[in-house]
Parts: structure tokens; sequence; C-alpha cells
């Protein structure tokens, strides 16, 4: 059962990367921040892509990274823009907004994929599944209800809609990360998961820096201005460490991908304990409910999965 442990600790080290992200952006710059994560976890990488393309030291090992031309790459570059593109929503969504907030709307990812699933693969859901739709919904209106009490409405805040935006955003990837990592046989192109991991990371590097300069810079002395934090480092090798464990896990003899992701959304516990704690957010009994339907959900969506 080690693949199990992996997923804990990735669950774990997720939650953590969702609370050091909030400090991170707290009266922050949102581009720079998110620019220098993308930075330091291209960095971690870099290493294992020299190395495995001019040494034998990495062949056979887990950190190994398979080459490729334009034809493997270029499925790495969509996937750069579309996790790239959830991280700006979620970035500037996760500033304004409660972590015990967020958490939970994230949590609802395995539901928005499971949907995607039945309308671009023309999957059917039985009945435990639609149970664990209905809960996650039923957790979404009382999560409104309590965001209300803070001046939050769902309908009206637009961070609230960017936060909406990069869990579905989210879910894209996740559907996206099946067809990637899927062997040819089964209809995938089945790329190496560390090739994706380690150039994912280096291509939205890219992509960042262009917003940095092109957007951000031009008129850095009209917004919030950008200050370091040591948390923007913790952003960086929380995520990367989580995501290699998660795909560790998923490589390991008789890994289920159902319990893994589910376990990995239970990394909102952390992050809800840490608002808790750290940020002291408030109406955290309501939003407990909130959360304990979610993660009920994601037990009845586990079931219905097997």
């Amino acid at each position: 059962m080690t693949w199990l442990i992996f997923a804990f600790m990735s669950a774990a080290l997720l939650g953590c990367y969702d609370s050091f992200k909030k400090e991170a952006l707290r009266n922050n710059a949102v581009i720079p921040v998110l620019f220098l994560n993308t930075l330091f976890s291209s960095l971690i990488f870099l290493p294992f892509i020299v190395l495995s393309a001019t040494t034998s030291l990495l062949d056979d090992s887990i950190m190994h990274v398979a080459s490729g031309g334009w034809e493997v790459h270029r499925y790495v570059v969509l996937k750069a823009f579309i996790v790239l593109s959830s991280w700006v929503l979620g970035y500037f969504g996760m500033k304004h907004l409660p972590l015990t907030i967020v958490g939970p709307i994230n949590a609802t990812r395995p539901v928005m994929v499971l949907v995607g699933a039945l309308l671009v693969f023309g999957e059917r859901l039985n009945v435990w599944q639609w149970v664990g739709v209905l809960l996650a919904v039923a957790s979404f209106l009382m999560l409104s209800r309590s965001g209300k009490k803070e001046g939050i409405d769902f309908r009206r805040d637009h961070w609230i809609w960017m936060i909406i935006g990069a869990a579905a955003l989210g879910a894209v990837s996740g559907l996206y990360d099946k067809y990637l990592m899927a062997p040819v046989e089964q209809g995938g192109v089945g790329l190496d998961r560390m090739l994706v991991q380690s150039w994912y990371n280096i291509y939205q590097c890219g992509m960042m820096l262009l917003m940095l300069l092109l957007l951000w810079w031009p008129k850095h002395g009209e917004t919030t201005p950008f200050r370091w934090h040591w948390a923007i480092i913790g952003v960086s090798i929380f995520l990367s460490t989580a995501d290699f464990l998660y795909f560790y896990s998923l490589s390991l003899p008789d890994a289920m991908i159902s319990i893994v992701s589910m376990i990995r959304r239970g990394s909102v516990v952390v992050s809800f304990l840490f608002g808790a704690l750290f940020f002291h957010e408030k109406n955290l009994r309501a939003k407990a409910f909130d959360l304990a339907l979610v993660l009920l959900g994601m037990v009845f969506l586990y079931i219905g999965s097997r």
C-alpha cells in the first residue's frame, strides 16, 4: 500500500501549497508572484532535464526525463497554457477571498471532471455518482450563503467567478492529463510523466515572463507593488513535490486512480485548517459543514467509480 502513503503525502503538501500561496499573495502583486513560482518550479526540474539529456545517471530511474520532438512538446505546450490560465484566475481570486471559501470550491473539481467526462466522452453516471454531484452542488449553494455573511455575493463577485473558472480549467487539465498519459493503444498519447511535469513548468515560465514584461511592468508603478516573501519559494517546493508524489503514486503497482484522486482533493482539509488557525478567518462552523458535504460527495463519487 505504498502508493496510498504517497497519495496522502501529496494531499498534505497540496494543502500546504494553497496556504503558502495565500500568504505569498497577501498585499502583493499577483503576476510577479506567479512568474517567480513558475521560475522556481522550472529550476527544480531543469537539472533532471539536463542530466537525462547529457548523461546516463538517471537512466531507468523515476527521475529520468524522456526526450521528444515537437510532435510531443506541442501537447505539453497546450497543457502549460491550460494550467497557467487556471493559475492566473486562481491566484487573483485567492488573493481577494478567504482560504476557507476557496478551498471547498476547488474541492469540487472531481465533480467537474465527472461532468466533463459525461459531456466529452459520453460516459454515463450511476446513482452513486449522481448523489456525489448533487451533494457538491448543495455544498456550493450553502457555501454561497456562508459567503454572504462576509459580504461576498457569489452571483456578482468577480473574484468568486475567477475561482470557479480556475476550478473548471483545472478539471479540463485533469481530463487532458488522462488523454496525455493513457497508452496509445487506449486512445491516448502515452507521454512520459516526467517529461510532462518538467517541461510544462518551463513553458509556463516563458509565458509568464511575457505577461510580466508586457502587462505588469509597464504599469507596475500604478498597481499593487511587489514585495519579496519567502512563502513564494515554499509555493514552488510544495507544488512540485506534491505533483511528483501524485504521479509517482499512480505509477506504482495496484495503484487506483479513483482513490488517489479522492485523497488528493482531501488537501482542502489542510488548507481549511491553515485558514482557521493562521489566517483567523470567520464563520468557520458553517463553512466546516459545507466542507463536510463536499468530502461526503467525494466519497459517493469514489463508491460510484469503483
